[in-house]
């Protein structure tokens, strides 16, 4: 692999989230992000779910570095376990390490080295050399790449977007993306999250200037603002609004809480913490004087705003004074939940404003046009894709197409394609393990582990637990056998299902001689009978549970 760059995928590709890279030169590998994305209805009770990192853990030897692009959750969320298996420095902007510290907190084995970055810093890694851009996103702190190796070079946008008014007042550093295209890119590895939005996307300016409009049409309603924690721009606009219409700041949700307190003690949040008021003293408060921020803007069902909606929340009852503001816009997949809150607010008499409605969200993601953008002034070589389901792959791909770059020079990638990278050519060579681990509490799981297929069938079909007693000696059955169902039967059938299984298990027994039985050949036995027996009358398969108990 003399004079190559081998680039492995193993997260972020043909798909959205858990975004994780390995650019590997000879002996070294750095690491680009570590991701975690929210499982599917069709993991139950799976917490979140991390990019398959066997790949880096076997060459955890080579391991010089992991760099972060930025402090969402989708690019750190897999770090606490990644550092459980390897040793590295992990480099990045003042709230991406902040957001990472607070994070380990849960996680007080794992020691960790962090160093933080800036704009235009450049670091020296082994064969390696890594600058960092400036880019503006939905979180302070967001840097792009330009990662330089013997056998190439490499712009990696990270998350980003042009906005021409950001709430910082520092622009994404387009001068630099051009200054690179001049001295030539060899790959361009740019996101692609909202290449299907024609057009560019809204100024987080804009956001503010609509939610100013929002606090100036209802002085006198009590107003809530939902939106992600993460987005520090969006919560100073929010928190300079409160100050604006003297309005006292109450926080609910874990993150809403823990985001404010980093960012105000690292200088990315400015505001006097007198505003601030703790959710069970805003009884005293009217509702003229009074915001409250929260988390819950996709629904999740134990969020704050959730259980508002729900009536579930002790401190706050939703009412016809109230004024929701869902600063965000639902995440693929998230739609139904959402719009269920919304449609619980509205039951409740609380007049709702979301996206549809106002330009109360901007998304941190470029859309076409500042994509365009980024390839125009970058001037690649070749191109790979990245960030986004297969559809915004292959939508990206002919995005390039049709501003001149040649079919043949631009790859798309999968979950473990390897691809290897030099001056003058670009190629697949081969694939390695990759996919998903699942995180259920402190446990780490495969998607085949029979935990996740036995919570799957007891979702779907619901648990059977036969309890009998066997008198040892003379191999009588002692008592009616106990039967208890869940899931399987509906009430008005059970009675009569269990008295049937009942008597079923003890027909099918008379037949054998049970004295000195092996238990575990009996429970097999009764299991089977009970399962066929269901079948032929529920067409459903639950888990059959069988207790033998020896007289």
């Amino acid at each position: 692999m003399k004079d190559k760059l081998k680039i492995t995928f193993l997260g972020g590709v043909g798909e959205i989230g858990k975004n994780m890279t390995a650019f590997e030169y000879n002996n070294e590998i750095i690491i680009v992000d570590a991701g975690m994305t929210f499982p599917g209805e069709d993991l139950p009770g799976i917490d979140v779910v991390i990019p398959d990192f066997t790949y880096v853990v076997n060459n955890r030897d080579k391991i010089k570095a992991i760099i972060l692009t930025h402090g969402h959750e989708d690019h750190i969320g897999a770090i606490p376990f990644l550092l459980q298996q390897i040793k590295a420095p992990i480099y990045g902007s003042r709230l991406t390490l902040a957001l990472i510290e607070n994070k380990m907190k849960e996680h007080p084995k794992v020691s960790y080295k962090a160093i933080s970055v800036k704009p235009k810093n450049v670091l020296k890694i082994g064969a390696f050399s890594v600058e960092f851009i400036k880019v503006s996103h939905s979180i302070a702190g967001a840097l792009a790449l330009f990662i330089s190796t013997p056998a190439g070079n490499v712009v990696h946008t990270g998350d980003f977007k042009v906005d021409y008014e950001p709430v910082d007042g520092v622009m994404t550093d387009l001068a630099r993306f051009g200054e690179l295209g001049k001295k030539g890119v060899d790959l361009l590895m740019c996101e692609s999250t909202n290449v299907c939005r024609p057009g560019n996307s809204l100024s987080e300016k804009s956001v503010g200037r609509a939610l100013d409009d929002i606090f100036k049409s209802h002085p006198d309603n009590r107003i809530f603002v939902a939106t992600f924690a993460s987005n520090i721009s969006r919560l100073q606009q929010i928190l300079d609004l409160a100050k604006k219409y003297d309005r006292r700041v109450a926080f609910t949700g874990r993150s809403m809480i823990n985001i404010s307190e980093v960012g105000l003690k690292i200088g990315e949040l400015n505001f006097d913490k007198q505003i601030l008021v703790d959710i069970d003293k805003i009884d005293k408060i009217a509702d003229k004087n009074l915001l409250i921020v929260s988390t819950g803007s996709q629904g999740e069902p134990f969020s704050a705003l959730t259980r508002m909606a729900a009536g579930e929340f002790k401190q706050i009852k939703i009412g016809e004074n109230d004024v929701v503001i869902f600063s965000s816009s639902p995440i693929p997949g998230n739609e139904k939940n959402v719009y269920s809150v919304i449609n619980a607010l509205f039951q409740k008499g609380a007049d709702v404003i979301y996206d549809e409605l106002a330009d109360v969200h901007a998304s941190g993601h470029a859309c076409q046009e500042e994509i365009k953008l980024i390839h125009s002034l970058v001037k690649p070589k070749f191109f790979i894709p990245i960030h986004g389901e297969y559809r915004h792959l292959k939508m990206h791909k002919q995005l390039a197409m049709n501003m001149g770059m040649e079919e043949r020079n631009i790859l798309l990638p999968s979950l473990g394609a390897q691809i290897e990278l030099s001056s003058n050519s670009i190629k697949k060579v081969g694939f390695t393990t990759a996919g998903q681990r699942l995180i259920d509490g402190y446990g780490i799981g495969d998607m085949d582990s029979n935990v996740l297929r036995e919570r799957k069938q007891l979702s779907e079909d619901g648990i059977c637990v036969v309890v009998l007693t066997i008198n040892n000696v003379s191999g009588d059955v002692v008592g009616d056998p106990f039967i208890i169902t869940r899931g399987v039967v509906y009430q008005d059938e059970a009675e009569a299902f269990v008295q049937d299984t009942r008597n079923m298990i003890i027909a099918s027994l008379k037949e054998q001689d049970l004295r000195g039985c092996e238990p575990s050949v009996l429970r097999n036995t009764i299991r089977r009978n009970v399962s066929n027996f269901i079948f032929k009358r529920t067409k459903r398969t639950p888990m059959i549970l069988t207790i033998v108990l020896l007289d």
